[in-house]
């Protein structure tokens, strides 16, 4: 078997730079400001259009209908054309229909426009695991991925508090304008960090090396990656979906309060991040092989959140906010880890493909489980069944990482017959 490597007789790479990391991690931090500010408007938006918990569960799923399946379209792109390019043009997509759903008219409306910022977004996580696959080692990985995935804790963090207290000011239709249009913003030093990687190079020879989405399915290894970013979103988007509802609705805070402790729960996420990117590097350095260093904090993390996600089910209201928080710092430290561990499986040569594949299974949790909850919340008239069932999907993350995946190392992928 002939195992590929990367750009062995490729051009090559234009040095990444240092200006690059941090873009992605802002880009990512602009994805969840906007695909986020429609529950922190849900308070306010349900009772303006008349909206039932079931319906906003359909708007909030309706973003993951394109978002899902468009992460292989997405993962195809970064490999065959451009990743800087492609996230570029899936950014301006998504920030636009963020800026038109500030005007959208009714229940329609703001369901296509989740439609067309779903397709926009779907961009980010393939075309940045290209990238960084591309440029740095394993070891390197997680740190890299923790600064992105800052993007991913503090976008909620400060959607969720200035969001909100701008909503509670000025109203929800024009934080959406405002934030979309500020979105745009972020392609002008993309453009110029970026110049020239974003310039068309010279075929790769080892590109043919590069394995097809069916070699990436056969894989063992893949469905255990998606099986444990499937529990990780579940997890993560029926805190991100459902918390605003459920501080102010069920706990009875104000929008204001429910703003600041919502952003208190994203920065406990991103405090995660940080700690679990950078702890299995320094692992892995001090002598850890990949494998035992990210499955074992994966495995821990899982524990813990299920625990949480327990405890709220069945505790008081004191007991629920301070679980909320022990659940923000467990999947904050899996989320730089979920990345590594795909981009080390994948290798360069097939980072976007396989981060897009295991993306888009990933992400069938933000199909079913808005839905899932919405349904629950509606039938049980509480959060309690909903919380219970997130600890469970969450008990099953643990055996994707840690039984499903037998070694967490580079792939041998075969080169194809001529």
């Amino acid at each position: 078997m002939t195992t590929a490597t990367s750009g062995a007789h490729a051009p090559p790479l234009p040095p990444l730079g240092r200006w690059i990391v941090p873009l992605l991690g802002l880009a990512i931090f602009i994805n969840y400001v906007d695909r986020g500010n429609l529950a922190t408007a849900a308070p306010l938006m349900k009772d303006e259009l008349g909206l039932t918990a079931t319906q906003f569960g359909v708007l909030i799923s309706a973003f993951f209908w394109t978002y899902t399946p468009g992460q292989v379209l997405a993962g195809w792109l970064g490999e065959r054309l451009n990743p800087y390019r492609t996230l570029a043009l899936g950014l301006a997509v998504w920030a636009i229909a963020t800026a038109l759903t500030g005007v959208a008219s009714g229940f329609a409306a703001i369901l296509a426009l989740r439609l067309l910022l779903g397709l926009g977004e779907t961009a980010a996580f393939p075309c940045s695991s290209k990238i960084l696959a591309q440029n740095l080692p394993p070891e390197k990985l997680g740190g890299a991925n923790a600064i992105v995935s800052l993007g991913l804790s503090i976008g909620p963090a400060f959607g969720t508090l200035a969001g909100g207290l701008l909503m509670a000011s000025v109203g929800w239709r024009p934080a959406f304008i405002l934030f979309g249009l500020v979105s745009l913003l972020w392609l002008i030093p993309w453009a110029l960090a970026t110049r020239q990687h974003a310039a068309p190079r010279a075929a790769d020879p080892a590109a043919e090396t590069a394995p097809s989405f069916t070699a990436i399915l056969a894989r063992r290894e893949l469905w255990g990656a998606s099986l444990g970013h499937f529990s990780v979103n579940y997890g993560f988007y029926f805190v991100v979906s459902w918390l605003p509802i459920y501080l102010v609705k069920v706990q009875g805070f104000s929008m204001s309060k429910m703003a600041g402790i919502g952003a208190l729960i994203y920065l406990s996420y991103a405090a995660g991040a940080l700690l679990g990117g950078h702890l299995t590097d320094r692992w892995i350095a001090a002598g850890a092989t990949p494998n035992r260093a990210r499955k074992t904090l994966m495995v821990v993390c899982h524990a813990f959140a299920a625990a949480s996600f327990a405890a709220c089910a069945v505790g008081s209201a004191p007991v629920a906010i301070a679980s909320l928080f022990v659940a923000g710092i467990a999947f904050g430290a899996t989320s730089p880890n979920i990345f590594a561990i795909g981009q080390t499986l994948a290798g360069p040569v097939a980072a976007g493909k396989w981060i897009g594949v295991q993306n888009c299974f990933g992400n069938i949790a933000g199909i079913v489980g808005p839905i899932i909850t919405g349904f629950l919340v509606d039938s049980t008239g509480g959060f309690a069944v909903a919380f219970a069932v997130a600890a469970g999907v969450a008990l099953l993350g643990m055996a994707g990482w840690g039984l499903i995946i037998p070694r967490i190392a580079m792939v041998g992928w075969s080169r194809p017959a001529a």
